[in-house]
């Protein structure tokens, strides 16, 4: 009799904290404002995912509002006080050298790419470099980036010469500094002020954010859109590795397809928000600039011989990260 009240003292304990998983209450952190494509595609996760098992709950906190440091919340996520976040993931590449690989120019070739990326081998390399960091790519949202400027058009190499700054990543501050730039390092919410300011002269940012965040009012010219983009970088939404082992299998599975259907739309979002923002600059009277191949290509050449170089060297996984992104066409 004793055995059968043990056998199901263990079984009560089984249900109890299956159902806790099941009922898990997660939070969502970002820095972007309602209304921009990140947080609408963060929705249409959360819809997708609660519309398939609707005992999960999930809080998102918009514009700063859990997390007032955009760079904080990937320790947060480390250490399991945050559940889930929105991430620029080179955010985080000064602790993980591997996230620096998606805003190196000519890794990622664009939109279409990175969609091609999804289930290959990079995107492997790339999570388990993330897990081993304590935190789990779950969604994969590429977004291209260019510059706003202030004062010169960003153009080739030579066009930044004397300028200062921001580059958003180790790497990239580094390209730029061996072109004659001076860097400032600073979070995205701070560009606006910078540049109105004068801190800034020019910083690469999302396309998204150029008109989400009004750049057009404090910016010259804007480089955008056309066929070369400067880099695409990926934005995806991440959880605690901690959080995401409390999963069941099921929601795991229920997550991966969520993703997928938030990575569809948000990839259509992204066409659309690249049109918004050269309307934006265009209607303030401001000069949108197209790299043009000439221009891309000395871009993609200096970063191979200076970045990339540097990247291989700091990062564990960096070769094979290159070397996987180039086999998919």
């Amino acid at each position: 009799m004793s055995r059968i009240r043990a056998l199901a003292a263990v079984l009560c304990a089984g249900l109890a904290f299956s159902t806790a998983v099941a009922a898990k209450d997660i939070k969502i952190s970002h820095q972007f404002k309602q209304g921009d494509a990140r947080d609408e595609a963060t929705r249409l996760f959360v819809a997708e995912v609660v519309k398939r098992d609707p005992s999960l709950k999930f809080r998102i906190f918009p514009n700063r509002s859990l997390i007032a440091a955009p760079f904080e919340q990937l320790a947060a996520m480390r250490d399991g006080s945050v559940e889930m976040a929105v991430y620029p993931i080179n955010y985080g590449g000064g602790q993980v050298p591997e996230f620096s690989v998606t805003t190196l120019p000519g890794v990622i070739r664009g939109l279409e790419h990175g969609l091609a990326l999804r289930d290959s081998d990079f995107a492997k390399t790339l999570n388990d470099v993330a897990m081993a960091n304590g935190v789990r790519i779950v969604t994969w949202w590429w977004t291209p980036l260019g510059f706003v400027m202030k004062q010169k058009t960003f153009a080739g190499p030579n066009s930044v010469a004397g300028l200062k700054m921001r580059g958003a990543d180790a790497y990239v501050d580094l390209l730029l500094k061996e072109q004659g730039a001076s860097v400032v390092a600073m979070a995205g919410t701070e560009l606006y002020s910078a540049m109105q300011s004068g801190i800034l002269d020019g910083f690469l940012t999302s396309t998204e954010s150029m008109y989400t965040n009004r750049f057009y009012e404090v910016g010259k010219s804007a480089t955008l859109g056309g066929q070369y983009n400067f880099a695409t970088s990926l934005q995806p939404l991440m959880m605690s590795k901690k959080h995401w082992d409390e999963l069941t299998e099921a929601q795991k599975k229920i997550f991966d397809e969520a993703a997928r259907i938030s990575e569809k739309h948000f990839t259509e979002v992204q066409s659309k928000a690249i049109a918004q923002a050269v309307e934006a600059f265009k209607k303030a009277n401001l000069e949108v600039h197209e790299l043009t191949k000439a221009e891309f290509d000395a871009w993609v050449d200096v970063a191979r011989k200076q970045a990339w170089a540097k990247f291989e060297k700091d990062a564990a996984k960096g070769a094979d990260l290159l070397r996987q992104a180039a086999a998919v066409k």
